[in-house]
Formats: structure tokens, sequence, C-alpha cells
């Protein structure tokens, strides 16, 4: 192996240019990783990317990188629907893949591609990583412990809003103009697989795997708008679900339209935890003064210092979200791109709170989700996963 990992980015989307790129161009992470290919299908967009950013190598096809040899893992960051594929020719080569959210739409595809990669020696991690937050760490840490008392039910969810088509990223013309229209279509769309996914991540890295789904799912909102476009949604933009963890505990979980509830401290989605001691509340921990519930104390869980439009300021205290990666967008994912690149560099170095496991039991919810909401059926779950202590 090089001493400098070599990595492909396949997709030179909104996350790519905005964040993938430039954190990996900075000075600090020169020593062990080096971006020597950009991928992307539409005629001039890598070129012009790679140009921007300096690097080496532009394509417009994955055959054309395979072929060129120049990479030892890639990032994908393509629309969702594709990551199964281009995941499953990467590790059929050989190349090391970081998947930016899931990396399949559903838990067959994500089990294949888990015992692929063992077959064939290859390393992979999916997004995204919350259990690397010190902030989930922590909060697990005090369920376990039993701080809280007994946890009784949860709440957590993303909603789409009007995000993707306020990106700064969108403003873009010719090849540069990133479409978002993907983001309401099959397969892959949706604010599940596309936001929502970061809450499931942490809520079952805190409580453990679940066991079963009961679900509601729906387009609400037919049409959206991009630069004058009109897009029909195709994929349920608005789906809400109870989740159940065994003996009582249950946890409700959104991906709506829009709407969003208020959460402590700059954490980008709401996560809230109930038990009968306490709650969470985003990096907040309330104690109840006693048995009859007359007002609590409030402790900071974790100093996260951010004012508005400053909450990526949330990744403080992940292991390579040092300055300058603060002021960049998207800490996180360049947080889980070093995992995989330190475990290339450093066998011993696995990334022990992203295994792809615990992404599949992620992704065997949300395929669980909408089968209930299809069929008006609760679903048992099948998938499990464990983390360290720590």
């Amino acid at each position: 192996m090089n001493r400098v990992v070599r990595l492909g980015v396949i997709g030179a989307g909104s996350i790519t240019i905005s964040g993938i790129l430039p954190h990996l161009t900075q000075e600090d992470v020169k020593d062990k990783v080096k971006v020597t290919a950009i991928v992307d299908i539409v005629p001039g967009r890598a070129e012009a990317i790679a140009k921007q950013f300096g690097v080496p190598n532009a394509y417009e096809r994955v055959e054309d990188l395979l072929k060129a040899k120049n990479v030892d893992a890639v990032t994908i960051a393509t629309p969702i629907g594709t990551h199964y594929e281009l995941g499953k020719l990467m590790i059929e080569n050989g190349i090391a893949v970081h998947f930016n959210k899931t990396m399949a739409l559903t838990k067959r595809e994500a089990e294949e591609l888990i015992n692929l990669a063992k077959k064939h020696g290859v390393k992979i991690v999916a997004s995204p990583g919350e259990m690397l937050r010190p902030l989930f760490r922590r909060i697990r840490k005090l369920v376990n412990e039993g701080v809280l008392g007994t946890i009784t039910w949860a709440i957590t969810g993303m909603a789409f809003g009007t995000y993707h088509e306020r990106e700064p990223t969108r403003k873009g013309e010719g090849v540069l103009s990133i479409d978002p229209s993907w983001y309401y279509r099959r397969p892959g769309g949706g604010p599940l697989y596309d936001m929502t996914v970061y809450c499931l991540h942490a809520l079952t890295g805190v409580l453990g795997p679940a066991k079963r789904v009961t679900a509601f799912s729906g387009i609400r909102i037919p049409e959206r708008e991009f630069k004058g476009k009109k897009i029909r949604v195709e994929m349920d933009d608005n789906t809400l679900f109870t989740l159940d963890f065994g003996n009582g505990l249950y946890a409700f979980v959104y991906g709506a339209a829009a709407g969003q509830l208020p959460t402590k401290g700059p954490l980008f989605y709401p996560f809230f935890l109930f038990g009968t001691k306490g709650f969470i509340n985003g990096n907040t921990l309330n104690l109840y003064k006693d048995t009859h519930f007359d007002g609590y104390v409030t402790k900071v869980l974790e100093e996260m210092p951010g004012s508005e439009g400053e909450y990526w300021k949330c990744s403080i205290g992940l292991p390579h979200v040092t300055e300058p990666h603060l002021q960049i967008p998207h800490p996180h994912v360049f947080e889980d791109i070093m995992q995989l690149v330190d475990w290339i560099l450093d066998d011993e170095k696995v990334p022990r709170m992203v295994p792809p496991e615990h992404a599949c039991h992620v992704i065997e919810i949300i395929e669980a989700a909408y089968r209930s909401a299809e069929t008006g059926r609760t679903q048992e779950l099948e998938t499990t996963f464990s983390l360290p202590t720590d």
C-alpha cells in the first residue's frame, strides 16, 4: 500500500463540491490522502471540478476510472439509488469504498455488499457515522448507567423543507448547475434515505437494534420547483413510523416533507430521549428533581459552540475535525472518509463505531417502514449489530 491513500470521488454533485473536496484538499490531510480522480456522468462536469480543486484526473465513466488504476479507495457521492451497483463494482475490483449515506436500498443488497467485501478482503465504511460523535457516545453511557432511569420513549427525525433547492451549490450554471430532482424520485429519493438516516444511526446506536416497525407513508407535496422547472415528486416525502425496541420501549421517527421539532444546541436534527428520572433534548440532560416531576435540573452534555448558520460546529470532537475543517460544510462526511483512510493505512485502526452491520440494520428499518405503510402491517426486523462498550 502506498503511504498516501489515492482516493477517487464518484459523483461531482453538491456534497462533493461543498464538502468532500474542500476538506480533502486541506494541507493537514495531504500526508494521508490525495484525491487522484473524479468521475461524473455529466459531460464536462468532472473536468471542471477537477480543475477547480487541482485533481489530476477526470472521467465520465467509472469504467475509465477502473482502467486507469489510479485509486486505492473511492467515496461514492452519487444519488443513493446508484450506490449498490457502484459499490459492488468497486468491491469486485478490490477498491475500498466509502458510501455517502446508505450503501443500498434494501437489506438484501446491503448484506450482499458486506459479504462481498469480506470475500474480496475489501474495506467498506457506510455513512453516517453518528456514533463517532462524543455526544451520542456520552448519551449511550448515561442510558447504560441508568442516569435517566428506565427509558420509556424517544422521538427523532428530519424534514426536507426546501433545503436541497436552496443549497449554495445549486446556483451554478451550465455543467455546474446541480439539479436536485433525484431527491424526489425513485429509486433512492425521499427524506428517509437522505436525512432521517442520521437520526436512525444515532437512535439505534444509543438504544441498540430495533425489533419491529409500523408506518404511514405518502406524498404530501406532489410538485417541487427548481430554477423555474417543475419537478414531479415520485417518491414518498412524508413518512412517520414507530419503532419497537422490545419490552415496551418505543420511538417515534419521521422523515417529513416539511416541519421540524426544536432541539437544544447546534445539533442539526432533534433527538429526544425520555426516562423515568430525566430526559435528553439534543445536547442537554434534564434530571427530574423528584418523583413528582415538579421541575428539573438541566446540564449541558457537550459544549458545542456555534450560532445560527454555524451548525457544522456540532462536529466538534470528531477525531479528524479540527480547524480548518470546522469552517467547511459537512465535516461529518469528511470524518467518515477519514475513518476509511486510517483503516487502509493501518489495519489496527478498524472503525469500530461505524460497522457496516449497523448501516445494514438502518437500511432494513427504512425498507420495512415503506413496506409497513404499503401493507398496513407491522414489520418484523431480522438484522442486528453490536457496538463496543465505549
